[in-house]
């Protein structure tokens, strides 16, 4: 892969995962198995999603919870592509996130999290699905989501 080839990848992939957050955070993540393989694992901390069914599941229940403001911003966001065809990402992110309806008084970010994603070129979709994503809490406050 040449660097214009990688820059062009690496620019549908930061833009795919702009689109997974402004679902999330304006639509309450209704397409948000979308973005993923069917086979996708997400984790982070004790969660652990196996499936797209099961990663709709959490969106769905966190929307069943009731008003609650999200904002998921990225940043530092580097792919690298193997040989295969598939990548792996890096990113942080920062969400702040409260239970509630805005305007919410503002605070330090709910989490801070380092990201790592890999991906696998769909042909009959004509985009990258990721099939793993793990997130590392380095930093935790505010208003916590219990999975429960």
């Amino acid at each position: 892969m040449n660097r214009r080839e990688r820059a062009i990848a690496t620019a549908e992939l930061e833009m795919g995962l702009a689109d997974f957050w402004h679902d999330v955070d304006n639509n309450w993540g209704r397409q948000a198995s979308d973005y993923y393989a069917p086979e996708a694992v997400y984790r982070s901390g004790g969660l652990k999603l196996e499936g797209r069914e099961a990663i709709q599941g959490f969106y769905s229940w966190r929307e069943g919870r009731g008003a609650r403001m999200s904002i998921h911003a990225f940043t530092n966001f580097r792919a690298e592509f193997d040989e295969q065809g598939g990548a792996t990402a890096t990113w942080f992110m920062l969400l702040w996130a409260a239970d509630g309806e805005a305007p919410l008084e503002s605070r330090v970010p709910t989490r801070i999290s380092q990201a790592t994603e890999t991906f696998r070129w769909d042909e009959s979709e004509g985009r990258w699905l990721c099939t793993l994503r793990e997130l590392k809490n380095l930093f935790r406050g505010g208003d916590q989501l219990n999975f429960s």
